[in-house]
């Protein structure tokens, strides 16, 4: 990747990991402040800056790194003019667990499960 990209994508990779510190509800209320002025992201591009967020953060693939992934890909996403929706809730199956997650064109990206199988309780689209 070269280094533009990769220093823009690492810049929201820092801001998703200090926004991840912060309550729910201030998660949210930040990102309505980011989310005017953008227009809907389809599926390949939310994927595409997934895919980018996790080639330059280790952390952001892990079994505890759905808040900031998700967070970092929609402030990438709103880098570059686009927005997904994003989704914090729980899986409808055992084992029960919060998860954080990204969608578009009513696609769940990069989950690998069906749209059932998660129950949103916080989204910003």
């Amino acid at each position: 990747m070269p280094l533009g990209p990769r220093l823009v994508t690492r810049l929201a990779v820092g801001c998703a990991h200090l926004l991840a510190r912060q309550p729910p509800a201030r998660i949210r209320k930040v990102l309505l402040r980011l989310r005017p002025g953008a227009r809907p992201a389809t599926l390949a591009e939310a994927a595409r800056a997934r895919e980018t967020v996790l080639a330059v953060s280790l952390a952001a693939g892990g079994q505890q790194g759905c808040l900031p992934r998700s967070l970092a890909t929609v402030l990438l996403c709103r880098l570059r003019g686009q927005w997904p929706t994003w989704c914090v809730g729980v899986r409808t199956q055992p084992p029960f667990a919060a998860h954080a997650w990204v969608e578009a064109d009513g696609v769940l990206v990069g989950e690998g499960a069906p749209a059932d199988y998660f129950q949103r309780f916080i989204t910003v689209d």
